[in-house]
């Protein structure tokens, strides 16, 4: 397993990141032995580095129960999901390291921006965590470049989580050349697309209705807009095919292949997932890869920054 620094000064971590969105149910059924049966898998292929967050249901239970008598070999990452006042924001810590059964999580982030905290108040308290053992490096998720710049005000962080994958690149065009300048790492969230990168889905496919794919605002499953992706996305299949590979190894091989990503966060609800997706690991796309590549996109890009 590869390894990079995550942020200046930071820990060495795997290039590869389980997230634990997948066994939460919002992604459709996530039965609970098969969910423990994926971590069990992630844990067997030697990945040592697994994302949640509080509003991933109850995987940090979960995680807390399989991890039993190997925490320290582990980095845990998990997530503020909820508002950032001090009542929610400390009930949500306390129940992150009890679901998860550890004194100390590896990597605390803020899921998302919140508008009607100080930012400066809201780092404020973590670093009071910090201080008190309880929280070793300080991150966070779908912050676009001006809100990025606007925390690194008040501390140095040590990571950002954004959405950047083949279709969806905008990130990759101001937040991750922002963090390569200043030495803060990148965990790339959805290299898969939700299921757009994995050749799985046609037009017309019906999601039940308690998979979020159902109710996606964006509404990139429906007409138009999923015609124009699926035209893409089978040119991608055809050539990762002709490549001896699938289309899942190379959004995964892809998002790695840019130096400014730490790690790539891949979700997976089964156990042959796990060992499906690892294998991306030992395809190193060349810089004539990336250009044919850049031909197929030839431009097409999916405008959002977040899921």
């Amino acid at each position: 397993m590869e390894h990079r620094k995550l942020g200046n000064n930071g820990p060495t971590v795997p290039v590869f990141c389980y997230g634990a969105w997948p066994i939460s149910g919002i992604m459709g059924d996530a039965p609970i032995e098969q969910a423990i049966a994926t971590l069990n898998a992630v844990l067997d292929v030697g990945i040592t580095f697994i994302d949640t967050a509080e509003k991933y249901g109850n995987t940090e239970s979960l995680i807390g129960n399989v991890i039993k008598g190997k925490r320290d070999r582990l980095f845990i990452a998990t997530k503020l999901s909820g508002n950032h006042k001090k009542e929610h924001l400390d009930q949500a810590f306390e129940n992150s390291l009890k679901g998860l059964g550890t004194d100390y999580i590896d990597l605390y982030q803020l899921h998302n921006h919140d508008s009607e905290i100080s930012i400066e108040y809201t780092i404020e308290r973590l670093l009071r965590l910090k201080e008190q053992g309880k929280i070793r490096y300080i991150g966070i998720s779908n912050f676009d470049v001006n809100q990025t710049k606007e925390v690194v005000k008040y501390t140095d962080i040590q990571s950002v989580q954004p959405l950047y994958n083949m279709l969806h690149r905008v990130n990759g065009n101001d937040l991750l050349p922002f963090c390569a300048e200043n030495g803060i790492g990148v965990m790339a969230y959805s290299p898969l697309g939700k299921g757009l990168l994995t050749g799985h889905y046609k037009a017309g496919h019906k999601f039940n209705p308690e998979d979020i794919r159902s109710k996606d605002l964006i509404n990139v499953w429906q007409g138009d807009n999923f015609d124009n992706i699926y035209k893409v996305t089978e040119k991608l299949r055809n050539w990762a095919e002709d490549h001896g590979r699938d289309i899942i190894q190379l959004a995964i091989a892809w998002v790695l292949a840019n130096k400014s990503v730490t790690t790539v966060i891949v979700g997976a609800r089964k156990p042959n997932q796990v060992y499906h997706n690892i294998k991306a690991l030992d395809w190193k796309l060349t810089k004539n890869d990336l250009n044919e590549i850049e031909e197929i996109l030839d431009g097409f890009i999916l405008p959002q920054d977040r899921w």
